[in-house]
């Protein structure tokens, strides 16, 4: 029983570190060095048990996989498989503002306070510009002692949008709003409460009708429990012992909300940010104001090439060409989904553990780049 204890405590803490359309039509392997990649990747290591990456062309998906979506069942992962997507989930967030400044419901040049008066004062004067590109200052609320505290003591509860703000409330702001750029998870949560403030609509049934519906994502969701609807990639962590263990439905996604809560597929994906970049979500015109990057802002993890930050958008620049959209880090599952400037051709690659460091995430950043050079080409 020690052991037994022993072992669920390693396991979290290292969870806890790492908190920071219709189908389209399938090919087989056709980019050899790509594939030889995700091979290497799962088997380095400390490397992913399973890896999957999508390549789609107009209604043509290229799908390489490496690995396994289960290590019980060595199924393989597939393109319509669930997993979270982690911060991902940001660019549904922006999608839902800038759907709502289209509508004449808010404005980029708002403010907190204008809006959710309830919110911690220090935070009134940040636009709702400055949450969506990072540049607020707000403190991250996955740093903190509360945070930690509630998925030490109950991972599986539901944890309400207010009580993750409670946590950051009485902490200063990182720097002046508006005077550089520092990523935290709290923007998109006051992203997701100004827009059921300006909305009176609730942030999920946003997302289903901006977002789900009219992109028909119909393996997409935004669920409150930690369960998973099959089938999924599994996610996984190791232990002290190097054995994978299994953490997909070990936390309640409510912890990640507006911020990294939502559930999609390789599929899914691919059509979203496709979606995304070619203005099918909102106006041309506001996509123009939200591709206005900042230097050296960088996703997290980081993704290929060199990173630069928009509102709920990031630029990737490759020496094949360059990609726009987000990368993503959950317990058991490192994200990233881009397009091309006019969405016509989009790309996900998704492996089964953490955000990965050092020369592992050199190696998963050096397959991201060579999937850009055959998404490009």
């Amino acid at each position: 029983m020690r052991r037994n204890r022993a072992a669920a405590a390693t396991i979290l803490l290292a969870v806890l570190a790492t908190l920071t359309a219709p189908a389209a039509l399938a090919e087989s392997a056709t980019n050899p060095r790509l594939q030889r990649q995700l091979n290497a990747l799962v088997e380095a290591k400390g490397g992913p048990p399973g890896v999957i990456a999508t390549l789609r062309r107009g209604s043509r998906t290229t799908v390489l996989t490496a690995g396994v979506a289960d290590v019980k069942t060595r199924r393989a992962p597939r393109a319509g498989d669930r997993m979270r997507i982690a911060s991902v989930a940001k660019a549904f967030s922006g999608a839902v503002a800038l759907r709502l400044v289209a509508d004449g419901k808010l404005n980029l040049d708002d403010t907190v306070g204008s809006v959710r008066p309830d919110l911690p004062g220090a935070w009134s004067a940040v636009t709702v510009r400055q949450l969506l590109g990072h540049t607020s200052g707000l403190p991250d609320y996955t740093q903190s002692e509360g945070f930690a505290k509630q998925f030490e003591d109950n991972p599986g509860g539901y944890v309400s949008p207010r009580k993750l703000i409670s946590w950051v409330r009485t902490d200063p702001l990182v720097f002046s709003p508006g005077s550089r750029y520092e990523y935290s998870n709290t923007d998109n949560i006051v992203v997701g409460l100004v827009a059921e403030r300006v909305s009176g609509t609730s942030y999920a049934r946003l997302l289903e009708d901006i977002v789900f519906e009219p992109l028909r994502l119909r393996r997409t969701s935004f669920p409150i429990t930690s369960a998973l609807p099959r089938p999924f990639i599994h996610g996984y962590v190791f232990d002290d012992m190097g054995t994978a263990q299994d953490v997909s439905t070990l936390l309640n996604p409510s912890g990640a909300w507006a911020s990294g809560g939502i559930v999609s597929t390789p599929n899914d994906l691919n059509t979203f940010i496709g979606a995304y970049l070619a203005a099918r979500l909102f106006p041309a015109s506001l996509q123009s104001q939200q591709l206005r990057f900042v230097a050296g802002g960088q996703s997290s993890p980081p993704g290929p090439g060199r990173n630069s930050a928009g509102l709920a958008v990031f630029r990737y620049r490759t020496k094949c060409g360059t990609v726009y959209g987000h990368t993503g880090n959950f317990p058991g599952y490192v994200q990233f989904a881009a397009a091309s400037r006019d969405g016509s051709r989009a790309v996900t690659t998704s492996a089964n553990i953490p955000a990965p460091t050092g020369k592992l995430l050199a190696r998963l950043r050096a397959a991201q780049r060579t999937a850009v050079c055959a998404l490009l080409r």
